[in-house]
């Protein structure tokens, strides 16, 4: 039966997935900013219905910019669980562009793209942010740097903050976790780590019972004097509270 289940949900995921290049390609051309952004959220949501996700908010999402939401990577899904709760403009590694269907939904949906191995694209990235920041948008960044297991909070990178310390931004931290609806502990299924196949990923997740996705807002912050190394150790123990509350 969980086979039979997960084959469903995997071909109303390939549909929604048609779907949405079929919006970015037919109607995102003639919609304005916030229109654009309303259909991103509402696509996100229907996302997490076809595989079997619910999502709770804890906390209060930001109304609006300038503001950068900061939290920890889970899995694959965390990008449209945070569509989702409150559309933003996501800061990711330069090879998801190249990716087949998801590069051309992820730039539809304002993604700012990264080389990591280069300290130049660092620098016009931070730039970028400050920017967009500067025009009053709300971005989110993984300080990870790629996914956890979910048990434990890996170290952050700093330099992601530098664009919210010199455009004197908020900062909120966000807590991610996937729990299983019947038992109520932490889900893994939704997992993507080390050697981990993104089709198996999917697969598993697409099989696993009800999982309920939580996004949990802290309380925004600035600087209030503090460099980007001090201030990220701050928002690191502040989402390790989150995603564990």
């Amino acid at each position: 039966m969980r086979n039979l289940l997960a084959c469903w949900r995997l071909l109303r995921l390939l549909g929604h997935i048609l779907k949405g290049l079929a919006i970015v390609a037919l109607r995102f051309p003639a919609l304005a900013p916030d229109q654009q952004h309303a259909r991103v959220q509402a696509w996100a949501m229907e996302l997490l219905a076809h595989t079997g996700i619910s999502l709770r908010i804890k906390g209060t999402p930001p109304v609006g910019g300038p503001v950068m939401l900061v939290a920890n990577h889970l899995s694959w899904l965390d990008i449209p669980v945070m569509h989702a709760a409150r559309h933003c403009r996501f800061v990711s590694k330069s090879d998801v562009q190249a990716w087949p269907l998801i590069g051309t939904l992820a730039t539809a949906a304002g993604t700012l793209y990264i080389e990591r191995s280069s300290r130049r694209d660092a620098l016009r990235m931070v730039r970028s942010m400050h920017d967009a920041l500067e025009r009053g948008e709300v971005l989110a960044v993984f300080p990870e740097g790629t996914t956890g297991d979910g048990r434990t909070l890996l170290p952050f990178h700093a330099n992601l903050l530098q664009a919210a310390v010199s455009a004197e931004a908020f900062v909120q931290p966000v807590g991610l976790q996937f729990i299983d609806k019947a038992s109520g502990r932490p889900s893994y299924a939704p997992s993507y780590i080390g050697d981990e196949t993104l089709v198996g990923s999917i697969w598993r997740t697409l099989s696993a019972p009800a999982i309920e996705a939580v996004v949990h807002y802290g309380v925004p912050e600035k600087a209030d004097g503090r460099d980007r190394r001090a201030w990220t150790q701050h928002l690191h123990a502040s989402v390790d509270r989150l995603r564990q509350g």
